[in-house]
């Protein structure tokens, strides 16, 4: 028997009936607008290794949408975390929810896995200091199942796709700290992190780790970014499809920072200028591990993403 899902607005509330082979479940949503979008996919493929992850952003799974496909909140799908959904951000916005990203069902190259498309749009995290650490001595490594399109220049060589800058243009303080990626003009990949000790956008204080290629444009990639762990000066490596760095630089890491929420398809909670450095492109998993994955854990992710989402 095929899978039947219905779906019944009752309050804020979405009820989702599943009927599998005659095993019937039912799922309470708390959607606070729009429709719950639920994918026939089932979950059952589990991530290899799981010690340290913060956020999966999973494009089949958790994604609300309004009756034009813009998505209004993506659910973090690591359970018992206290990083929950990213969701649209109006405010700066003249029009209202033209930064809202669209979802793209079904992607024949991602062997039929679902993108969330961005044209210089985020979705934000608001936990203000859930991500802070990754930054502090932590260190980190995430992964993200990404294409770039051709990009619409904005603030020239940023065009980022996720990152948790602070906000220095609204407390006046620090210097735009965080972790961030994003690509070039030319769309060449690059990964940083700015520890707030000196101004500017790129300097030893901020790296730019900057792959020598460009990416071919809408063709899906693994781009991972890994800092190591530590006080002083600690290595910041950019990977693409495989376990091989292409680029690295040394961060000088400092307990001084204070980064702001994490967003993805720009750099931050930029109000004063939404879209004004973001990119265009799709992105189909993004995970943050808050920890340097060793070698062999590295290699088990990276061949699950590969395989999963068709990578060559």
């Amino acid at each position: 028997m095929k899978q039947i899902h219905c779906f019944l607005l009752l309050g804020c509330f979405v009820v989702v009936l599943h009927s599998v082979h005659s095993q019937h479940k039912i799922k309470l949503l708390n959607v606070q607008s729009g429709v719950f979008w639920a994918s026939d996919k089932e979950n059952k493929k589990k991530l290899p290794i799981t010690k340290g992850l913060m956020v999966d952003l999973n494009a089949d799974f958790g994604i609300t949408v309004d009756s034009s496909n813009r998505i209004s909140s993506w659910e973090n799908q690591v359970v018992e975390n206290e990083i929950d959904a990213f969701v649209k951000q109006d405010e700066g916005r003249t029009l209202k929810g033209s930064g809202m990203p669209r979802l793209k069902k079904n992607v024949p190259e991602l062997n039929g896995h679902n993108a969330v498309i961005f044209h210089r749009q985020e979705l934000v995290n608001h936990n203000e200091d859930a991500f802070d650490h990754l930054t502090k001595g932590s260190g980190f490594t995430w992964f993200a199942i990404i294409s770039i399109y051709d990009q619409v220049i904005g603030k020239p060589g940023v065009n980022a796709f996720f990152g948790n800058l602070r906000n220095t243009n609204i407390d006046k303080k620090g210097e735009y700290e965080g972790v961030w990626a994003g690509v070039s003009d030319e769309n060449q990949i690059w990964i940083g992190a700015r520890n707030a000790l000196e101004k500017g956008l790129w300097h030893k204080n901020s790296p730019h780790v900057l792959a020598p290629e460009p990416l071919k444009s809408e063709q899906y990639y693994l781009i991972i970014g890994k800092m190591e762990s530590g006080q002083g000066n600690v290595p910041l490596e950019l990977f693409i499809n495989s376990d091989k760095p292409i680029a690295s630089a040394k961060f000088p890491v400092s307990e001084k920072v204070n980064p702001s929420k994490m967003v993805i398809g720009q750099e931050r909670d930029a109000t004063n200028y939404p879209g004004f450095e973001s990119f265009d492109g799709a992105i189909a998993r993004f995970l943050i591990y808050d920890r340097p994955l060793a070698n062999n854990d590295l290699n088990k992710v990276i061949k699950y993403l590969n395989k999963t989402y068709n990578i060559k």
